[in-house]
């Protein structure tokens, strides 16, 4: 069978050229007679795959040298607990914009004051909060956000100036996909599986400035700080999605990089959202003003038919369309590695729908 065109949300489809290349390297990787999965995390050939992965994320990113740069586990889920453990002595502030913010709101309130200080959950979560409506505390130990929210298909189109507050950023589901200026945050953290590489590596970016803050009972794999001194592996990592990582990272950089894909990604959103605008039978969810350029989320006025579309979509090739649980609907996650091609076919899809059944 040929290859679909996947719009998961996550994990989610992947270059083609990476995974050609994995699978050439599966039996012997650069002679060395076994599998990147075989391979001792503590042995000179895997310490190499693992520091250029590193060093590509640096080079795409900018990374200043001031940023130590974590490859763990635990899902971006682990760092809701992570950020309060490692940041949180007297209150934090937080921007809840989508289901998985406020679930990483609620779960540091385990830890301490965590307080909401913008909301549109009662919105149904079709905007984020705007920058003037976010009140920003000087003795907060930090502000969180959320910079794209997968389930509702919204973004922040701009990014909160949080003076000396450091600036904590979930970029799960748009990492690597537009330029964002590091110096600006004091934490970034993803999952991999959307932009990255495949499910089970996490990445953490931190200030170096901001280690060292841990609560006691925080666990070690947690704790930044003992994870940066010993360089990701006080455990095993997960080395074989590490090593995915990197050739997905090499892929990006072959690509021009994030400045160049973001163009693309320009190009495919619009695509699509330019077909919303002016259909008469699907309509897009989230507001026009915090779009995102990751997760097109979009409905008919019929439960029945949006079931119709997917399942229809799904025979022709295009595969993971519904929209989550919590939202209903349809949802098109086009990440990085999703081909101009792929938006395109969808549109014409739509569009044999819509004339079908409008």
């Amino acid at each position: 069978m040929d290859r679909v065109f996947n719009f998961a949300a996550g994990p989610a489809v992947m270059p083609e050229e990476a995974l050609r290349r994995a699978a050439a390297e599966m039996l012997n990787y650069k002679g060395t007679g076994m599998s990147v999965m075989e391979m001792s995390h503590r042995s000179a050939a895997y310490q190499e795959i693992f520091d250029h992965t590193v060093a590509r994320l640096r080079q795409l990113m900018d990374i200043p040298a001031d940023y130590e740069v974590l490859l763990l586990q635990g899902g971006a889920t682990g760092q809701f607990a992570a950020v309060a453990m490692n940041l949180l002595s007297g209150f934090a502030s937080y921007v809840d914009s989508g289901h998985f913010a406020h679930s990483a709101w609620m779960e540091a309130m385990k830890y301490g004051d965590a307080r909401c200080i913008a909301s549109t959950r009662e919105e149904g979560y079709r905007r984020v909060p705007a920058n003037d409506e976010i009140t920003v505390d000087p003795s907060a130990d930090y502000l969180y956000i959320t910079t794209n929210n997968t389930i509702y298909g919204t973004r922040i189109p701009e990014i909160p100036d949080t003076g000396a507050v450091p600036l904590v950023a979930d970029m799960s589901s748009n990492i690597l996909s537009q330029p964002y200026d590091v110096r600006r945050f004091g934490v970034v953290f993803a999952g991999a599986q959307k932009n990255i590489g495949p499910a089970g590596l996490t990445v953490v970016i931190v200030r170096k400035d901001l280690l060292g803050r841990a609560r006691k009972e925080t666990p070690n794999v947690l704790n930044w700080t003992v994870m940066a001194d010993k360089g990701s592996m006080l455990n095993t990592p997960p080395t074989y999605a590490i090593y995915m990582a990197g050739l997905c990272l090499d892929w990006l950089a072959d690509q021009g990089g994030v400045a160049a894909i973001y163009q693309r990604n320009l190009q495919k959103s619009a695509l699509l959202y330019d077909y919303l605008d002016q259909s008469r039978l699907f309509h897009g969810i989230a507001d026009k003003g915090c779009r995102s350029l990751m997760n097109v989320t979009f409905r008919t006025e019929d439960d029945a038919l949006d079931v119709a579309f997917v399942q229809e979509a799904a025979a022709n090739g295009l595969c993971s369309l519904k929209g989550h649980r919590v939202a209903g609907g349809m949802r098109a996650s086009i990440y990085n590695a999703m081909p101009l091609e792929g938006v395109q076919t969808l549109v014409r899809f739509m569009e044999s729908f819509e004339k079908q059944h409008r």
